[in-house]
Parts: structure tokens; C-alpha cells; sequence
């Protein structure tokens, strides 16, 4: 009997070279899909062994995978590289329908050095020990900017910091208490498996509150909070100092708080804007792109005017007030988005506040507070021809997309590093392999031997080996934002629910003209086949019609 591996082999190799003879033009109507399938076929078809030495067996299926795999698939998938540059859509969405262009401030037209994490930290930090009395040893925890990552979520009762799937699955592995991973077994024993439920997740907006024990960290301002809160953590445990977790988690929150509030950071930056700001040319460039085309263009940020006008100073120039008709400061939001009862305040020279009432909104004029509400009735900007960009999923963009109707940008600024991880030999390698191993697993399941029982054992723990490795490629502690194991982590799960499209930094925009309509990828359903994509296939993922552009310009 004739083993149908490497008869399937066969027919992958003839696709492969088929695919080769196309021309560019006509490589579209060629599914990458196939490949993929592939993958998990190579490991599927088997009329089972010729004798009964089934070791030998499902070695030779497993050795004609991973060489198939290594010679054929690996170079394909190699030669469709993403393009951290591109701009990414959840929902289909035409620039040509956009009117109004708005922009959160921090991290949106505003990008920050890592020094500013590090100035956040310290200062907690310090206010920990001098405000609340917090041992003065704790001083000599510096920080890491590679230890945690955004969209984690904290247990308040349990001092533990995790990563959560979009099923609410824990990810094991990924639980730490102060600066060490905490054993698998004693995580499920503590949630009594890895399952959280619902009425334990964070509330709508990320928060602990109402019986809510987590805390999830949406903000990239949190990455200095979570390092701060595992520190302290670990300087107790080490010391075996017994400790109440809420009441740290209260005062390094309020730590943190602090540092806003007060001013702390704000001073800061200010007297040293070049080291705190960086890619300032990119934000003009897109700003003076939609101004030269008549867009309409607002800003509505948390920060304070005078540090608002400081930054867009140095990354604009000082008639940046011209590019926008509203600009909006201090609207506390998502407050802003959900609170009809505030009303505006003009902003004078030096911060100082009017009394008027506000019966316009006006250009080169700069309002504190209000509400979304009196925002619409006063501009006539309403539903899917505003495009609003901010990097708080839940504060931005929930709100605005859920109870609104504006169309949404998120940015992510951790897209570009993990989109040039995945790029790279070692990444596709390990993940081509990964899925490949995944079909044998999923095939040879059902012989129940106990010789073959003992090769499946030994793949289950190569396939947790490589989900490991691949894990550790993004963030050796936490892995990957966007993806758990197999499934989405639960950061995902809201990005793909509350935003329309998303990208690195609105500098991406201007690899695109304002006619370019945005098609999410048609990625099969698990009871579907693998279609016929376009997208896959004709370099949407470097720069899309990027060519064709260049040479109507």
C-alpha cells in the first residue's frame, strides 16, 4: 500500500512550480491559501502503515512533512513578506468618504522616546517612598522596558500579572508575580483551571471596579505602571515582607496618577522636548498632506494646553493652530464621549480660562472639557465620514465607534517590531514548522497504541517547544500582543472590534492616497476552505497599488 504523503509532496512541489511560470499579473488568481493547506494536508492523508512497525511509521510521515516544509513551503511563505509601513483593516473602509480627520495628542501625533517611560517610573517610584512611606530599597529597581508588554492584565487580589486570550483563557507561562513566572499547576490551582470568568475580567473600559479583580493595561503610558507594580512586588516577596496587594496596587495607581496630575511629567518634557519627542516630520508631513487636500481636521486630547501647544510647536511649528478647526484639551476622556453635562471653555493666552458661553467652535482657538454631544451639534460632524485616530482602544475609539457611528484608527506603534519579527527566516521557519506538526498531531491522534502513544507524546512537547520559542521571539516574558498561543490574545479581540483599520503611526497614510478603500483580508472560517485572495498575493501587505502610484505621480 502506498503511503499518500509523499504523493501529496508531489502534487505541493507541482503547485510550487506553477506558481513560479505565472507573471505578476496573473499570480493573483493563485491562492496562497493553498499553501497553508498544504501544511496541515501533508499530515492528513495516510492510508496508515504497511506493517506493523507504526515508530517507523510516524517517523517517516513526520520526517516527510518537515522536509516538504523546509524545501517548498518556507521559501514561499518567505517570499510574501508583510510591510510594517502598510495600513491594516478590520472593516472595509474608503478614504474617499472621510470629510474629517481627527487625532488623540499622546502617541498619536505625539511619539515619545523611551526615556520618558523611564522618567515616569523614577518619579512613581520615588513618590512611593517619600509620599507612601514605601521602603527607600526599592529604589534600586531600574526600568525595563522589555519586560512587559501592553494589553496584560493584572489580578489585584493575587498580585499576579498575565496575559489573557480572547476566550478569557490564561496563557500558562505568562502569569508573573513581581519579576518570576509563576509554575503552571499552581495557576491553575489558584483558577481552579486557566478559564477566568466573566464576572472577574475588567470592566468595559479595562478597569477593576464593581467586583471586577482585573485590571487590563490598554494604555502604552501603563508599561512604567505594570514594571513599577512587579517590582515592588518582587522587593516584598524576596524580603518576605507580608503586604495587603490592593493597597499597593491603589498607591502605585495613584503614583502614577500623580506624576500626570501634578504636572511632574508635563514640566519635564517641556524643558527638554527634544529628548522626550521623536518622528515630529512624520506628523507634519501627514498633517499638511489632508490640510492641502480641504480636509476638515480636529484635536481632542487629555493633556494640558500649555503642554499640547509646546509639542505641536516643535513638531509642527507655531502656526500649527491654522491646520485644525477645533482643538479640544483636558476633555477627560472616555468622560468626554459619555458625559452630556459639561460645557466648553475657551482657553486663553497662558491657560487662562473664559467665562463665555460657547456658541461656536473656532478656528485657531483652543477649548478645555465639553462633551461629544455639544461637539456634534455645534460642528455638524457626525457618523461614518468622521475618521477619529488614538491609541487607547477603550478610551479613543469604543465609544466613538460603538455609540456613534465615526469610522476608527488605532495606532499601534508595537506593529512595526513584530511585523519585522515575523519577517524575519527564523520566525517563518519556526511557525511553518509549527503548523505543520500541529496536522500530524491532529491526524495520527487516532492510533491509540501505546508505541504510537509515545511518538505523539514526544511531538505534543516539541509543539509546546516551538509555541515557546516563537512566544519568546516577541517579548520573552509575555510574547506577542496580538496573539496568544493559537488564538487572539484578548488585546486583539477589542482592537478588531473597535477599530476600522490600524498601523504603526499615522505616518503610514502616506503611502496612500485619499481615493484608497481599505479591504479587511477574507481569512477562512474553521469550517471553511481555503479561498482565493487577492490581498495575499499581490503585495498588499507591502505598500499597496504602490507602483501604479508612482507612476500616475
Amino acid at each position: 500500500m502506498t503511503s499518500a504523503v509523499p504523493l501529496l509532496s508531489r502534487w505541493c512541489r507541482a503547485t510550487l512550480a506553477a506558481r513560479k511560470k505565472l507573471t505578476h499579473k496573473a499570480e493573483p488568481a493563485f491562492c496562497k491559501g493553498i499553501w497553508w493547506q498544504c501544511v496541515r494536508s501533508l499530515a492528513a492523508l495516510s492510508n496508515g502503515p504497511e506493517t506493523g512497525d507504526m515508530r517507523g511509521y510516524l517517523t517517516s510521515n513526520y520526517k516527510e512533512v518537515k522536509r516538504s516544509i523546509n524545501e517548498e513551503l518556507v521559501p514561499s511563505v518567505s517570499s510574501s513578506l508583510l510591510n510594517p509601513d502598510a495600513i491594516f483593516a478590520n472593516n472595509e473602509m474608503s478614504l474617499e468618504d472621510i470629510e474629517v480627520y481627527g487625532f488623540d495628542y499622546d502617541y498619536t501625533l505625539a511619539f515619545y522616546s523611551k526615556d520618558l517611560h523611564t522618567l515616569i517610573f523614577n518619579t512613581a517610584r520615588d513618590l512611593l517612598i517619600n509620599e507612601h512611606r514605601y521602603p527607600k530599597e526599592i529604589r534600586s529597581y531600574e526600568y525595563d522596558p522589555n519586560f512587559a508588554i501592553r494589553g496584560l492584565h493584572y489580578d489585584v487580589h493575587k498580585a499576579l500579572l498575565m496575559k489573557i486570550d480572547s476566550f478569557h483563557y490564561i496563557q500558562l507561562g505568562t502569569v508573573y508575580r513581581g519579576l518570576n513566572v509563576v509554575p503552571d499547576s499552581e495557576v491553575i490551582e489558584m483558577y481552579e483551571g486557566s478559564h477566568v470568568p466573566l464576572e472577574q475580567m475588567s470592566d468595559f473600559y479595562g478597569k477593576s471596579s464593581e467586583g471586577n479583580t482585573l485590571k487590563q493595561f490598554m494604555d502604552i503610558f501603563s508599561l512604567p505602571e505594570m514594571t513599577l507594580l512587579s517590582c515592588v512586588n518582587e522587593y516584598f516577596l524576596k524580603n518576605n515582607i507580608d503586604y495587603e496587594p490592593v493597597h499597593l496596587y491603589k498607591d502605585v495607581k495613584e503614583a502614577i496618577r500623580d506624576v500626570h496630575v501634578k504636572g511632574i511629567l508635563y514640566r519635564a518634557v517641556e524643558a527638554d522636548i527634544e529628548r522626550y519627542i521623536c518622528y515630529g516630520e512624520r506628523t507634519q508631513a501627514v498633517l499638511s498632506k489632508l490640510a492641502n487636500l480641504g480636509k476638515k481636521m480636529f484635536l481632542i486630547t487629555n493633556s494640558p494646553s500649555s503642554f499640547v501647544n509646546k509639542g505641536m510647536n516643535f513638531i509642527v511649528g507655531k502656526d500649527w493652530r491654522d491646520l485644525f478647526d477645533v482643538v479640544i484639551v483636558q476633555a477627560d476622556k472616555p468622560n468626554f464621549f459619555n458625559d452630556k453635562r459639561r460645557p466648553f471653555r475657551k482657553v486663553a493666552e497662558r491657560g487662562i480660562l473664559l467665562w463665555d458661553k460657547i456658541h461656536h467652535l473656532e478656528k485657531g482657538q483652543t477649548y478645555k472639557q465639553g462633551n461629544l454631544f455639544e461637539f456634534l451639534k455645534l460642528t455638524g460632524w457626525r457618523g461614518s465620514k468622521v475618521l477619529y485616530f488614538g491609541d487607547h482602544i477603550y478610551s479613543d475609539l469604543a465609544d466613538l465607534t460603538l455609540k456613534h457611528g465615526w469610522r476608527t484608527g488605532a495606532i499601534i506603534p508595537e506593529l512595526k517590531s513584530e511585523i519585522e519579527i515575523m519577517n524575519t527566516s527564523h520566525y517563518i521557519t519556526t511557525v511553518t514548522w509549527l503548523q505543520g506538526l500541529t496536522g500530524l498531531l491532529e491526524r495520527m491522534q487516532v492510533y491509540r497504541d501505546a508505541e504510537s502513544q509515545m511518538v505523539l507524546q514526544d511531538w505534543i512537547k516539541e509543539r509546546q517547544e516551538m509555541r515557546d520559542l516563537a512566544r519568546k521571539m516577541f517579548n520573552r516574558q509575555f510574547g506577542s500582543i496580538f496573539r496568544t498561543d493559537h488564538n487572539p490574545t484578548y488585546f486583539l479581540r477589542r482592537l478588531s472590534r473597535f477599530a476600522d483599520i490600524y498601523m504603526e503611526s499615522l505616518s503610514c497614510l502616506l503611502n496612500y492616497d485619499l481615493h484608497h478603500t481599505f479591504y479587511p483580508k477574507r481569512t477562512p472560517l474553521q469550517h471553511e476552505l481555503p479561498v482565493c485572495s487577492e490581498q495575499q498575493n499581490t503585495g498588499t501587505f507591502r505598500i499597496p497599488l504602490g507602483k501604479e502610484m508612482a507612476q500616475i505621480k
